[in-house]
């Protein structure tokens, strides 16, 4: 073997600057350009050439510094989670592609409204810049929340919250938070049209229009039923015995005034006899409704229902929810026509991981679906996003002899992080779903518990003697205060049960 020496010279001419030189030069042309920043505070509208403009332009430039190595990522799909994770990246000018099978984007069908959580889904918008657009976007109106019986009697009940409440999780439609991610992203990151057939065992991304490869890893954001998680485990989302109907009131506020004002620009949450009605108020002025109860998974055809017929399906309804107070019935009665869904709801198993394999990883849904009874599951997504970004930036600060060694490292770590925090929701998310659905005599029977579960982990449902609980705390309890928690609350709803049920 014949071995080549590089003159010392030439070799210091073209090695990569060590981090900690790199941080020495930008703290210098930081100092430099913060003695002149305050000569252009005053200018209204600062041009690109400001200095606040250049030290932003330097900051950004920064990141090829600090960086040794250049990583290639592939993302399966553009929902939430991926576009989160695609920004994240490229805002730290690491080299990203998103395929997504949709042939062009669509954000009029994607879901209802969302509440985002101050330590997870903010705090990745903030890490991603893009916490002043969802400002704009952000209904602190929609916190508010009537939790109530088939007879519309509130055995939970919140007002709206106000911007800057501590505690606060506005909401925010599903179809404008994807709409504003996708548009944070550089034209050409996202393929459209690009539905993923399968990975092969070299991690080669089989498409109709051919093979993509060359990608230091694979993240599959592809939701529910992911093309990604067959290379990882055979497991696949098993049905969890809840179905329903979802529907839409539109132009709410003048068609439906009673209805637009019982959901107070927030939402209603009916529970009683195993089913429920669910209706949230969503910034684009209709309301979203789902009817949700235990059914066979092939209820549909047991019922002979085909969806597209409104009045059959509104003729069930009426059978399922005859004894409920007409309010709540209506919400269903008085939806459009022509947008009635059947959606059967599914899950991965709680605890699901897979062994780690270099190369791939999944986030989000795919990896840890789970039913909506926690509102928890796109703040999951969007935590997922931001440790997996910071995970393939530390490695791509080390060694770039050993980089792929380093990310594969540093994924599996992300990896068993998002393990435990997954299982964490999703088993509260499987006991709200027992309680609502599966105990006998809820709520009444079950609103304890019910309370407590969501206690801890958010302090949302604050209402009456629970304000004086719960306003106190951070954004959970934790296991110190749990058992506090769980007198006062239980205390609260004895006397509440003799006086009022």
């Amino acid at each position: 073997m014949r071995f080549v020496r590089t003159p010392i010279s030439t070799a210091r001419k073209e090695r990569t600057p060590s981090l900690q030189e790199a941080y020495k030069k930008q703290r210098l042309e930081e100092s430099k350009m913060s003695d002149n920043e305050g000569e252009d505070s005053g200018v209204e509208g600062q041009s690109e050439g400001s200095e606040s403009a250049k030290r932003r332009k330097l900051r950004g430039q920064c990141l090829h510094y600090k960086r040794v190595t250049k990583e290639m990522v592939a993302i399966i799909g553009a929902g939430p989670a991926g576009c989160m994770l695609a920004r994240l990246l490229h805002e730290r000018d690491i080299s990203v592609t998103i395929f997504e099978g949709e042939s062009s984007p669509d954000f009029r069908s994607q879901g209802g409204t969302l509440d985002l959580h101050t330590k997870t889904g903010q705090a990745a918008l903030k890490q991603a810049g893009l916490y002043d657009e969802f400002l704009k976007h952000a209904r602190y109106d929609g916190e508010a929340l009537n939790f109530c019986t088939k007879t519309l009697f509130s055995y939970v009940k919140k007002s709206g919250g106000k911007e800057g409440d501590y505690f606060g999780r506005p909401e925010v439609d599903r179809p404008v938070l994807r709409q504003f991610l996708f548009e944070s992203l550089p034209e050409g990151i996202i393929k459209w049209g690009y539905r993923l057939q399968s990975v092969d065992e070299d991690l080669r991304l089989h498409f109709e229009q051919g093979t993509e490869s060359g990608f230091d890893l694979v993240v599959g954001a592809d939701g529910a039923w992911s093309k990604v998680r067959p290379l990882l485990s055979d497991v696949v989302p098993f049905y969890s015995g809840i179905a329903g109907l979802s529907l839409k009131i539109f132009d709410a506020a003048t068609r439906e005034p009673e209805l637009y004002k019982l959901t107070n620009r927030g939402s209603v949450f009916a529970s009683s006899d195993g089913k429920s009605i669910m209706a949230q108020y969503m910034g684009s002025g209709e309301i979203s409704i789902s009817s949700w109860g235990v059914q066979p998974e092939n209820w549909l055809e047991e019922n002979r229902l085909d969806t597209k017929d409104a009045s059959a399906c509104k003729d069930l309804l009426r059978k399922q929810y005859a004894d409920w107070d007409s309010r709540l019935l209506g919400f269903t009665q008085k939806a459009d026509d022509h947008h009635i869904v059947p959606r059967n709801l599914y899950m991965l198993p709680i605890g699901f991981r897979w062994q780690n394999r270099p190369g791939i990883t999944l986030i989000g849904d795919a990896s840890h679906l789970m039913t909506p009874f926690a509102g928890e599951g796109v703040n999951l997504a969007l935590e997922d996003a931001m440790k997996l970004a910071d995970a393939i930036m530390r490695a791509s600060q080390k060694n770039p002899r050993s980089h792929l060694d380093n990310l594969h490292a540093e994924v599996k770590a992300c990896e068993e992080d998002m393990f435990v925090r997954a299982t964490k929701t999703q088993r509260l998310t499987w006991n709200n779903l027992k309680l609502m659905f599966l105990t006998p005599g809820a709520p009444r029977t079950a609103v304890e518990r019910f309370m407590i579960g969501a206690l801890n982990v958010a302090s949302r449902l604050r209402a009456n003697l629970a304000d004086y609980c719960i306003g106190a705390l951070k954004d959970e309890v934790g296991v110190i205060f749990t058992p506090l928690v769980s007198v006062l609350v239980y205390t609260y709803f004895f006397f509440f049960k003799l006086l009022y049920w």
